[in-house]
């Protein structure tokens, strides 16, 4: 992911879902829950912005927590992703694995987070 935009837009999609806030409603209050693959799968699949910026949110987090507890040196990185994949290809990846997954119960009943990270890591496997 394009690190130098990357932290700051998470930060800006946090800010943006929060100043939405009477928007999210609308949307239904259990709409960004993220207790379940499935649930952050709705919110990624919504075309509404609030949606769109929360499950941004989420990802870029995800990613920033796998990079840093990796750090690329002292523990195996779970995703190898090349330089300059944007959000927005994780999106897609993260989609296109629900869409693949969607009769495993199991794994749209995973935290959204094992989910996103299983999902990444099968479009870009390490391979050292």
């Amino acid at each position: 992911m394009n690190r130098s935009i990357r932290y700051p837009a998470a930060l800006a999609a946090l800010l943006a879902v929060q100043a939405w806030s009477p928007m999210t409603h609308a949307l239904g209050d259990s709409a960004f829950d993220f207790k379940t693959a499935a649930d952050l799968i709705d919110v990624c699949s919504s075309d509404a912005q609030p949606a769109a910026l929360a499950c941004q949110a989420f990802l870029e987090a995800t990613i920033q927590y796998h990079d840093a507890i990796t750090d690329r040196k002292r523990m195996k990185p779970l995703v190898c992703y090349p330089r300059g994949t944007t959000v927005e290809q994780a999106r897609e990846t993260f989609l296109a694995w629900g869409k693949k997954n969607a009769g495993d119960a199991q794994r749209m009943k995973e935290l959204p987070v094992v989910a996103v990270v299983r999902a990444l890591a099968e479009a870009h496997p390490c391979k050292r």
